[in-house]
């Protein structure tokens, strides 16, 4: 199981300690350092079944600066998936994937059925 995070972000800090109380294995990956590629978000994206939209960090600095909100309306998925793969700060996190599974950003309940 990968988990690909920000250090500093809160969400993430609450995901990965909801992991380490359920005894879950994983390996974590600096999400800026690192930035996810654009074969590996279209293959997320394939297999998690969610719109698109969803893989953005709609509430960081980087999406608000670029104006996404507007422009993603008018984009392809391939230049979506081409964006989110030039900045890692643009991309919802944090990003659980394992075999089949993608889970994108920290809801309890949905990683609770996920992950069970």
């Amino acid at each position: 199981m990968l988990v690909l995070c920000y250090p500093r972000c809160t969400t993430c800090k609450k995901a990965l300690k909801w992991l380490d109380e359920k005894g879950i294995e994983y390996t974590t990956r600096h999400i800026v350092e690192e930035n996810p590629t654009y074969d590996e978000l279209s293959n997320w994206y394939q297999k998690s079944g969610l719109p698109l939209k969803r893989f953005f960090n709609t509430s960081g600095n980087a999406y608000k600066e670029m104006q996404l909100k507007d422009k993603l309306k008018t984009m392809t998925e391939e230049e979506q998936l081409k964006l989110l793969s030039t900045n890692g700060m643009l991309v919802k996190r944090p990003l659980l994937v394992e075999d089949d599974k993608v889970l994108v950003g920290f809801k309890e309940p949905e990683w609770e059925q996920a992950l069970e």
